[in-house]
């Protein structure tokens, strides 16, 4: 019976059970980064780290191509003819597609080599065998079922809980009959004192009428004797 591993699984890695499983992840994840890798010995003694390292380096490089993708257009239409750019354009699809499907394989690689076993579903895909027990990443990329809330808590809960939460049961006490804390009187502020009006200013003495100037002196007349 052919052991069962899951979809993505790369090609070249023998199964999670199969006792050539870490030699054969290790060379395989060697050939999908760069050979200058090869240069560091503590790789090669610990698959599960080249496996961490494995899977940041083709995650960045997924991220690059969509990058490039995006900006293609703008960066090389100045540059290139438009026939040049779909052909940049049409690269960088391919290659975004195969690193996408790299990383996904090197993800899977290093959750197998954390432990975690994978189980056939009906659909056809796999899931982990005992989710949240698995050591280190995988645990938290898988997390335990969610406790259940609504009309299936309350029927998991018993008749217990709801016991306690009845009014004057002993057990916890609700929010609505507990008493409502008291709170301290505000200390009273003193009223500032009103602002005094602004004086008034003495009305300005009317201006002394000029007294009308004396008419002029008649010329007396001499009489001619």
């Amino acid at each position: 019976m052919t052991a069962f591993v899951p979809p993505g699984w790369p090609t070249g890695v023998q199964p999670p059970e199969s006792p050539d499983f870490e030699r054969s992840a290790a060379t395989w994840l060697l050939d999908v980064v760069p050979s200058d890798y090869l240069l560091h010995g503590v790789l090669r003694r610990h698959p599960v780290a080249l496996a961490a390292l494995a899977r940041h380096h083709l995650n960045a490089c997924v991220q690059g191509a969509r990058s490039g993708y995006r900006t293609a257009r703008s960066e090389l239409g100045p540059h290139l003819p438009p026939s040049a750019v779909e052909a940049v354009l049409a690269a960088y699809r391919s290659e975004g597609a195969r690193l996408a499907s790299a990383a996904r394989a090197a993800d899977l690689v290093e959750r197998a080599l954390h432990g975690e076993v994978f189980v056939r579903q009906m659909s056809g895909g796999a899931r982990p065998s005992a989710p949240g027990r698995a050591s280190g990443p995988a645990s938290a990329r898988t997390p335990g079922p969610a406790p259940a809330q609504g009309p299936a808590a309350d029927r998991a809960s018993g008749p217990a809980s709801r016991a306690a939460d009845r009014p004057g049961a002993p057990g916890r006490v609700r929010s609505r009959d507990r008493p409502a804390p008291s709170r301290p009187p505000e200390p009273l502020r003193a009223k500032a004192p009103p602002e005094p009006a602004p004086a008034k200013a003495p009305p300005e003495p009317a201006p002394a009428k000029a007294a009308p100037d004396p008419p002029p002196a008649r010329p007396r007349r001499s009489s001619s004797r």
